[in-house]
């Protein structure tokens, strides 16, 4: 089992809390979750910003803004498919 530093902690209690806010859930699969957040991590750590690690960094700040969590595509992913591109968030 994979553990959490500090940051990403930090991570994993605010997508809970985003999940529940907003009628979603964390995926069960404990692997797929901690790749997911320290995904998030890592972006946050290289570029300053919490960008979904499933999409790609252009370096366009406008157009990336698109892509930090919870990125823009979410929603429509969730009500497509039950699970957002990488499967942190659930229907």
């Amino acid at each position: 089992m994979v553990l959490f530093n500090d940051s990403e902690m930090g991570i994993y209690e605010w997508a809970k809390q985003n999940a529940e806010e907003n009628g979603y859930k964390l995926n069960q699969d404990y692997d797929i979750v901690a790749i997911a957040i320290k995904g998030l991590a890592n972006n946050k750590k290289k570029y300053g910003e919490q960008y979904c690690s499933c999409r790609e960094v252009s370096g366009n700040k406008e157009q990336d803004r698109k892509i930090i969590c919870p990125c823009v595509y979410r929603g429509k992913d969730i009500e497509l498919r039950g699970a957002c591109k990488c499967a942190l968030f659930l229907k």
